[in-house]
Order: structure tokens, then C-alpha cells, then sequence
């Protein structure tokens, strides 16, 4: 079975250092930075390698700033699977 592994990036303008990515992440991979965004506040970072792709921290994004990638062992590109964008109200996610 091939080995996926995840990649994430933060839109650092976009967060707000509410830490819900942070309590998402199985993987521990993500921590509060100890700078600040042009809005004042400590944005999250990624700390650790050891991302799988779960998506979890994009799905908890309120400001919708989170991506993440996946990639598989052997190939060459990699595949947006997650990214919330315009977001101007409650949403509910189904998976399945």
C-alpha cells in the first residue's frame, strides 16, 4: 500500500490563533507562532513533518485558511484535498 503523506499551508494573514487546528491535528503538527500577522495576532505554524492529510484542521478553520495537500509515495504531484474559502456564514460539512 503506498505511503500518503500530507502537506499543509496557512493563509498566516487569515488566522487569528483561535487554536482549533491545533485541537485537531492528530498528528500534534501544528503550534501557536511566537510572531504576529499584519492584524495582531499569533498565527498557527506547522512544527512537525508528520502530517497524513486528514484534512482536520481545514475542516475547523473559521476563516477558511487552511489548505492541505496529499501526496502519494512515488508520484510526483501532489492533490488539493481540502480548502475552505469564502465563508461568510455557518456551515455544516458532510463527509460520505
Amino acid at each position: 500500500m503506498a505511503k500518503v503523506k500530507g502537506e499543509i499551508q496557512i493563509d498566516i494573514e487569515k488566522c487569528k490563533g483561535c487554536e482549533l487546528c491545533i485541537e485537531a491535528c492528530p498528528q500534534d503538527a501544528l503550534e501557536r507562532s511566537r510572531k504576529v500577522n499584519n492584524k495582531g495576532y499569533l498565527y498557527i505554524v506547522k512544527v512537525k513533518d508528520e502530517c497524513t492529510g486528514c484534512t482536520n484542521c481545514a475542516l475547523v478553520c473559521p476563516e477558511g485558511g487552511v489548505t492541505v495537500y496529499r501526496k502519494i509515495e512515488g508520484k510526483k504531484e501532489r492533490e488539493e484535498v481540502a480548502k475552505l474559502s469564502n465563508i461568510k456564514e455557518d456551515t455544516e460539512i458532510k463527509v460520505g
